[in-house]
C-alpha cells in the first residue's frame, strides 16, 4: 500500500515554504476531527507542541470542533478544555470569522477532510474564510487532504448560482474530482478580491486512489459517513434527504440505505437491480431509524452494496433510485417541504425546496414529476461534468 503524506505532515516536517514563512505567526486553525496525522494525532495537539506556528484561536465546522454535532444543529463558541483557546462557531450566529475572533490572528490554517462532494458545508466554511482573509489582509494556508473517492471521475450537473446555499454555494459539480486544496485554489480565483492563498500538497497522492489506498487512517468525515462504502454513495443518494423517504441517519449504514414506511422493498429491489447499475447490487431490507425521518417506525427499502466500486457512479445511482422511487410509490414519495428543518442555516432562500438546493436547481424535480427517464436527466449532467473537468484543470496540484 502506498503511504501518503498528507498537508498536516508537510507542514510539520517544517520544510515546505509556508512553515518558514509562518513561523511564530499567531495561527487561528480551522479544523474538526480529521486533522489528524497518519498516528491519529490531533493538528492541535502536533501544533500547539511545536514551534512552527503559536496557536491563538480554532474554529469548527458544521458539527463542531469534535465532530459531536448532528447535521444542522447550531453551535456556539467555547474554551478549549485541552488548550484553552477560544474556540469560534463558523456554523451558528456566523460563518465567517468576525473582526472579535481575528483581532489576535496572522494566518489562518485549515485542515478539514472534505468528502469530495457539493453538498458537504465544509466546502463553503472554506469559501467563507477566503473572502473573510481577503477583507483583513490575513493570509490562508490550506494543509491538502486526499479526495476521498479519488480524484479522476465527475459527475453530476454543475450548480446554478440561483439556487446557491450552504449545501452547494460554488459552480461545482456534485462529484467534484479535486481535493480540498484544489478547491481552495478555483474558489480563491473566483473572488474578486483573492485572499493570499498558500497550498501545502499532499505527498504521493496520487488521482486514481480512494482513500484506502492512501494508507492514511480514516475518520469518519461528519456522524452519518462512518465507511468509505457511504462516502462512496453519498453524491448520489444524499439527493434523499430532498425527499420523504429516509436516507439511512438513525441506521449503521446512512446512505447505504434507503427506504420510508409503506414501501415494498422486494418490488423496489427487482426494479432496480433490473436496471443492472455499474458496480451496484440492491439488497431488500426493513429498518427501523433510531432518529431523524421515520423514527422508531419500520421501513421498508434497500441496501445499496457496492461490488465494483470503480465501476460506481453514484449520481447515475440516485437519480435512478429517485425515479424509481417516485413512479413506484406515488403515494409514499414526496419532495421535502420548504419548511422543513435542513442542514444548512441562515440564508437559505425559502421558496425553494430543499431538492433543489442539493440538486443545485429546479431541473431535477421538475424532469422527474415530468416523467422523464433518468437516462435523458444524466446525459445531460455528464456533459456538464465533462466541461467542469475540463476548465478546472489548471487547478489541479496533482497528475
Amino acid at each position: 500500500m502506498a503511504r501518503v503524506a498528507s498537508g498536516l505532515e508537510v507542514f510539520l516536517s517544517g520544510k515546505h515554504e509556508a512553515a518558514r514563512r509562518f513561523r511564530g505567526a499567531r495561527a487561528g486553525l480551522v479544523t474538526n476531527p480529521t486533522g489528524v496525522d497518519s498516528r491519529l494525532r490531533a493538528n492541535i495537539d502536533l501544533l500547539a507542541s511545536r514551534e512552527l506556528v503559536r496557536l491563538t484561536a480554532l474554529f469548527g465546522p458544521e458539527h463542531g470542533i469534535r465532530g459531536a454535532a448532528q447535521d444542522g444543529v447550531h453551535i456556539g463558541n467555547e474554551i478549549d478544555p485541552r488548550t484553552g483557546l477560544p474556540v469560534y462557531s463558523l456554523y451558528g450566529k456566523t460563518r465567517r470569522p468576525t473582526p472579535e475572533m481575528v483581532r489576535d490572528i496572522d494566518v489562518f490554517i485549515f485542515d478539514i477532510q472534505d468528502a469530495g462532494c457539493r453538498y458537504y458545508t465544509y466546502l463553503y466554511t472554506l469559501a467563507y474564510l477566503l473572502e473573510a482573509a481577503a477583507d483583513y489582509n490575513l493570509p490562508v494556508v490550506v494543509l491538502d487532504r486526499p479526495n476521498p473517492i479519488t480524484g479522476v471521475v465527475c459527475e453530476g450537473n454543475v450548480l446554478d448560482m440561483e439556487f446557491a446555499s450552504f449545501v452547494g454555494r460554488q459552480p461545482i459539480t456534485i462529484r467534484t474530482g479535486m481535493t480540498i486544496g484544489e478547491l481552495a485554489r478555483f474558489f480563491n480565483d473566483r473572488q474578486a478580491r483573492p485572499a493570499d492563498l498558500t497550498v501545502v500538497p499532499l505527498l504521493g497522492w496520487r488521482r486514481e486512489m480512494w482513500y484506502d489506498d492512501t494508507g492514511l487512517p480514516y475518520v469518519m468525515p461528519s456522524p452519518n459517513l462512518p465507511t468509505l462504502e457511504g462516502l462512496t454513495l453519498y453524491p448520489g443518494t444524499c439527493l434523499f434527504e430532498g425527499t420523504t423517504f429516509s436516507e439511512g441517519r438513525g441506521t449503521t449504514r446512512p446512505f447505504e440505505i434507503i427506504g420510508a414506511p409503506g414501501i415494498d422493498p422486494y418490488k423496489w429491489a427487482d426494479a432496480l437491480n433490473a436496471l443492472e447499475l455499474p458496480g451496484v447490487i440492491f439488497r431488500p431490507l426493513w429498518f427501523v431509524p433510531t432518529f431523524s425521518k421515520h423514527q422508531g417506525q419500520l421501513c421498508g427499502g434497500v441496501q445499496v452494496h457496492i461490488v465494483e466500486r470503480t465501476a460506481v457512479r453514484a449520481v447515475a445511482v440516485g437519480v435512478h433510485m429517485l425515479v424509481c422511487a417516485r413512479r413506484l410509490f406515488p403515494q409514499q414519495f414526496d419532495w421535502r417541504r420548504p419548511h422543513e428543518p435542513v442542514t444548512e442555516v441562515g440564508d437559505r432562500s425559502p421558496r425553494h425546496l430543499f431538492i433543489d438546493l442539493l440538486a443545485g436547481g429546479d431541473e431535477l424535480r421538475r424532469r422527474i414529476d415530468a416523467g422523464d427517464e433518468a437516462q435523458a436527466i444524466l446525459a445531460d449532467w455528464d456533459e456538464q461534468a465533462r466541461r467542469f473537468a475540463a476548465e478546472t484543470r489548471k487547478y489541479h496540484l496533482y497528475e
